[in-house]
């Protein structure tokens, strides 16, 4: 692995990281939270955060703390 991509995957995994903190906080887990994989193989500035799939009470749950954290 190139040391860029190293660096990069290294700062996108530590954003993962907060999330999934940040949203443990507030009730929620994204069970398939991650750095996309595919997008740490172009040549892209900035490798994509895959939210991944989640169930309805899982988006509600969510959605609620997206509105709370916003009002």
């Amino acid at each position: 692995m190139v040391a860029g991509s190293a660096k990069r995957l290294r700062e996108a995994e530590e954003i993962v990281d907060e999330l999934r903190k940040a949203l443990a906080v507030m009730g929620v887990t994204l069970p398939s939270l991650r750095v996309d994989p595919v997008s740490l193989a172009t040549d892209a500035r900035h490798p994509l955060i895959d939210l991944g799939r989640c169930n309805l009470d899982t988006a509600a749950r969510l959605a609620a703390a997206l509105r709370h954290g916003h009002g």
